[in-house]
C-alpha cells in the first residue's frame, strides 16, 4: 500500500526539538517536507536497525575507514539520505562556482599585482600573516591555481545555505561522497534512485587534473605521505578510479631535463601531480623536486592556502564583487576580523554569542561556541584573543539545520552541513567552473552536538540532489 507523500517515510515518531533549528525532514507546522517524504518512499518499510547493521557490515567489507586519535574506525553512512530540491541546489552550484572563481583569482592577484590589496578590498596583513601564505609560490603552468575546492555550508533558520568555510588546499572527501552513494544504493536496494548521478566525478576530477597538466593524456599521480597518512584510504581509492600511481615523495626523481619521473617508470615524465600529502609548506620535506621540476602541474598548487585562510574568508564576499564583478550567490557566515579594533570590540561584548576558532586549527580542535562553553573557558578565551587577536576568528552562530538520523534504530534530528566540490580549469581562456550534484553530507551524531567532523563522532549521508 503506498502512503500519502505527506505521511512520515516510517512508522516510529520523529520529533525535532520544539522552537529548535530548521529540520530538513519536518515543516514548521509537523508535516513531511513533499520533496523529502517523495524522494523517500522507496524505502518506507524498511527496519532502521537492520539497514544501519547492513550499511556498516557492507563498510567494514569495503575497508571504508576513517582515521581516529589513535588508529582508524569504519566510517559511519546514514542510511536516511539527505534530500536537496532541484531549486536548492541550484543556488548552491550557482554559488560554489562562483565562489572558486573567485578564490582562483584571489590566489593569483596574491602571487602577482596584489591589486586586492592595493584597492583597499583586503588588508595586507590578512595575507601576509596567513599560515600556509607562500609568497615565492611558482605560478602554475597552465594558469588555475584552485583547481579543485571543498566548501562547508550550513542551512539557517530561514533556511538559507551559508559558506561557513573555504577548503582551497587539499579538500578531502570526494571518495567519501562516492562510497556513501554506493552504499546506500546497494543496501536500500533502491532501482532508480531519484537524485541526479555521481558517475560523472571520477571523469570530471580526470579532466580537472588533466587541464592542470597540459590537457587530455596528461600523466597523472597521486602524491601521498603513504599508509599512515589520516586520509589514506581515499588517497588510494581517488588512484584506482583515476588508474594512477599512488606514489610517496621517495619514488620520485629528477631526469636529466628537469621533469619529474617515477624511479620504476622514468621512460614518461610526469605532467601532473595530485598532491595529497600533509605538508602543504614549500618547505615541507620532499617537496624539493616537485619545486626544482620544469612545466609540472601541481593541483592544488603551492600558495593556494591563502584563499582557505579562515580570516580571509572575512573578505570573500567582497572579493567575488572585486574580481567578478557579481554579488555572491552564497552569502558568507558573518566573520570577525579580530585583528581590527573595532571588530574586536564588538565580537569581545557578544563573546557568549559567537563561535570562535583558531585560525590555524582544523577537524573542529580548539573551536568554542560561546552559548554552550563555560565562563571560565570564555575569560580564558577573551584573555588569549587580547593578547594574540590576528591568531582567532570569531563567527555569529548559525544554528545548523537538522536531519532525520537513525539513532539506536528510531529517528532522531542531528546537525548536518554540506561538503559540496568545485572544479575548475581554463578553456579557451576562459574559466569552467562545475559542480559535483550533491557533495559529502557529514552529520553530528552525538546529541545537540554542531561538530560534524568525522574525527570527532561525526558521520556522513549520501545526499540526494532531485532531478
Amino acid at each position: 500500500m503506498t502512503r500519502p507523500i505527506d505521511a512520515p517515510p516510517w512508522d516510529a515518531p520523529y520529533r525535532p526539538e520544539p522552537n529548535g533549528p530548521r529540520d530538513e525532514g519536518l515543516e514548521a507546522g509537523g508535516a513531511w517536507r513533499a520533496h523529502v517524504a517523495e524522494a523517500l518512499r522507496g524505502v518506507q518499510a524498511r527496519d532502521l536497525t537492520a539497514l544501519s547493521a547492513a550499511m556498516e557490515d557492507d563498510a567494514r567489507r569495503a575497508g571504508l575507514t576513517f582515521p581516529i586519535e589513535g588508529g582508524t574506525e569504519t566510517f559511519h553512512v546514514d542510511p536516511v539520505p539527505r534530500v536537496l530540491s532541484a531549486a536548492q541546489f541550484a543556488t548552491i552550484e550557482r554559488g560554489v562556482a562562483q565562489r572558486i572563481r573567485a578564490l582562483d583569482a584571489f590566489v593569483a592577484d596574491v602571487h602577482g599585482e596584489r591589486r586586492a590589496i592595493r584597492e583597499g578590498v583586503v588588508p595586507e596583513r590578512v595575507i601576509d600573516t596567513a599560515e600556509h601564505h607562500e609568497p615565492g609560490a611558482p605560478p602554475p603552468p597552465h594558469g588555475v591555481w584552485v583547481a579543485l575546492a571543498g566548501l562547508d555550508l550550513v542551512q539557517d533558520q530561514q533556511g538559507e545555505f551559508l559558506v561557513l568555510e573555504d577548503n582551497a588546499r587539499t579538500p578531502s572527501g570526494i571518495a567519501y561522497t562516492l562510497a556513501a552513494r554506493a552504499l546506500v544504493e546497494d543496501v536500500l536496494g533502491v532501482e532508480d534512485v531519484p537524485a541526479r548521478p555521481l558517475t560523472g566525478a571520477m571523469a570530471l576530477l580526470r579532466e580537472t587534473l588533466e587541464a592542470a597538466g597540459g590537457g587530455a593524456g596528461a600523466n597523472i599521480i597521486v602524491l601521498t605521505d603513504g599508509p599512515g597518512s589520516s586520509a589514506y584510504w581515499e588517497h588510494r581509492t581517488l588512484a584506482v578510479h583515476l588508474d594512477a600511481p599512488l606514489v610517496t615523495h621517495e619514488d620520485l626523481a629528477l631526469d636529466a631535463h628537469r621533469r619529474l619521473i617515477l624511479r620504476d617508470a622514468p621512460q614518461r615524465p610526469v605532467d601532473v601531480v595530485y598532491r595529497r600529502t600533509d605538508g602543504s609548506s614549500l618547505a615541507a620535506p620532499g617537496h624539493e623536486k616537485l619545486l626544482a621540476a620544469d612545466g609540472l602541474g601541481i593541483v592544488n598548487a603551492f600558495g593556494t592556502g591563502v584563499a582557505d585562510d579562515k580570516l580571509a574568508h572575512a573578505y570573500v564576499e567582497d572579493l567575488i564583487r572585486f574580481y567578478l564583478r557579481e554579488e555572491p550567490a552564497l552569502r558568507s557566515v558573518p566573520t570577525f576580523d579580530l585583528a581590527d579594533p573595532r571588530r574586536r570590540e564588538e565580537a569581545l561584548d557578544r563573546l557568549g554569542e559567537l563561535v570562535v576558532k583558531p585560525r590555524g586549527g582544523a577537524g573542529g580542535q580548539g573551536v568554542v561556541i560561546g552559548p554552550h562553553a563555560e565562563q571560565a573557558t570564555l575569560d580564558a578565551l577573551r584573555t588569549a584573543i587580547e593578547q594574540a587577536p590576528d591568531q582567532y576568528v570569531a563567527q555569529e552562530l548559525v544554528a545548523l539545520s537538522t536531519h532525520p538520523t537513525v539513532v539506536d534504530g528510531r529517528l532522531e534530528p542531528r546537525h548536518v552541513d554540506l561538503r559540496p566540490f568545485a572544479f575548475l580549469r581554463r578553456v579557451g581562456g576562459l574559466d569552467d567552473a562545475r559542480v559535483l550534484p550533491g557533495g559529502l553530507t557529514r552529520v553530528a551524531l552525538p546529541a545537540g552536538s554542531m561538530v560534524v567532523n568525522s574525527s570527532q563522532d561525526g558521520g556522513a549521508k549520501d545526499t540526494w540532489v532531485l532531478r
